[in-house]
């Protein structure tokens, strides 16, 4: 049994499948969020998508590093987190505008205090204005906040993403035939719209990170940062302070420099290349996928017939998965079923078309390179080529 199911997390949410699996699809089951007919007003030419997603774990990671350091802002991450989740999922169905969010937070209100709070409600705006300068237009119409001790340890950063959009619009993933290469954009490096250099990490994984990375003094000084049930040999086993300097090169000589801003650096979004693609090249676009939960293995959730994918040209494994691996031990196979491995975002489209995508993401600073492609089988198959290994799937 591998430490993220011996820690009570699934990467493939297999439980959570056979618990949905009975109800309606959508009107595109491949596509990569659920879409249904467009109830909100009653137009074949439009389409109702309504998505929940969030920051997930990686808001223990933000609390550790507040109360360790005092450094409050930290939680504006993590309101960028909880949107880029639920955004950059719409973007792979082609919606980038006009979007309603509402965001739900719940927390311990003993150990997390108001100011927390408004760290994450402005973040969210700042967030939302900078959006609304590259042309993709959020409308942040509040939501719940919660204080449910009881329920939650420290707290829990959530949000839904609501749009009615033009049903001729909508990439389905259907277009995805062998033959397509896979472009795949960096989740690293510093894009022209971000302030600061991105580590790659985004939301995903971050319970394995956590617990990887991170020394046992977390779990003697902050039992409230874990479950308490879980066995001793899978929590916090690595070496570490969120304060340990690393000191990391990246490919622009920059550096991070501590364990705790290579964990906590924000998800990227991808919106300003993508709603120029969408807007531009829109039928050259075969499909589109987020390697958010499930890392690279993502892709085969949504491929709308038995297809083989291989990946046999990602990107160079960033510094933040190479320290989460060295800590933990795990497998290369564990490694790209859990974590992006430095590439968040998959386009697949003809050849031909492949540096047209490449370009657009390079425009905004963003590294990106044909990474695979897509041939016949009999089967859904996935071969990963990295580390001198083939890791099949």
């Amino acid at each position: 049994m591998s430490l993220y199911s011996k820690r009570g997390v699934s990467a493939q949410k297999e439980e959570v499948h056979a618990a949905t699996k009975n109800l309606d699809q959508g009107l595109f089951p491949n596509a990569f969020c659920k879409i249904y007919p467009d109830y909100l007003g009653g137009d074949d030419a439009f389409v109702n998508v309504m998505h929940a997603d969030g920051a997930g774990t990686k808001s223990i990671l933000a609390y550790l590093y507040w109360k360790e350091t005092g450094d409050i802002s930290v939680w504006k991450g993590i309101a960028q987190d909880a949107i880029v989740m639920n955004l950059d999922d719409l973007l792979c169905v082609g919606i980038y505008d006009n979007i309603v969010f509402n965001s739900t937070i719940d927390r311990n209100k003993h150990l997390i205090p108001g100011e927390v709070l408004s760290q994450i409600i402005n973040g969210s705006q700042e967030l939302f204005d900078t959006l609304k300068s590259v042309g993709v237009n959020i409308h942040y119409l509040g939501g719940e906040t919660a204080d449910v001790g009881d329920v939650v340890r420290t707290i829990a950063v959530n949000g839904t993403m609501t749009c009615r959009w033009p049903t001729n619009k909508i990439i389905s993933n259907d277009k995805i035939q062998a033959g397509d290469v896979i472009v795949g954009f960096a989740s690293y490096g510093k894009a022209t719209y971000e302030t600061a250099y991105n580590s790659g990490i985004g939301s995903n994984g971050l319970n394995s990170a956590r617990h990887d990375a991170l020394s046992k003094y977390y779990a003697e000084n902050f039992k409230e940062s874990y479950d308490n049930n879980l066995p001793d040999e899978v929590v916090y086993i690595g070496k570490n302070k969120l304060t340990t300097d690393y000191g990391l090169p990246n490919a622009d000589g920059q550096q991070f420099g501590t364990i705790g801003e290579l964990l906590l650096s924000p998800t990227r979004t991808y919106a300003p290349v993508l709603k120029q693609l969408l807007e531009n090249n829109f039928d050259k676009i075969h499909g589109l996928i987020h390697c958010s939960g499930g890392g690279q293995t993502k892709c085969m959730k949504y491929l709308p017939g038995n297809f083989k994918v291989i990946k046999d040209n990602l990107f160079e494994v960033p510094p933040v998965f190479q320290v989460i691996k060295d800590n933990s031990g795990s497998s290369l196979r564990e490694m790209y079923e859990v974590f992006n491995m430095g590439c968040r975002l998959e386009i697949y489209c003809n050849a031909a078309d492949a540096q047209l995508m490449i370009d657009a993401a390079e425009s905004f600073g963003i590294a990106a390179r044909v990474i695979g492609r897509v041939e016949a089988s009999d089967k859904k198959e996935l071969l990963i080529k990295a580390g001198g290994e083939d890791i099949v799937y």
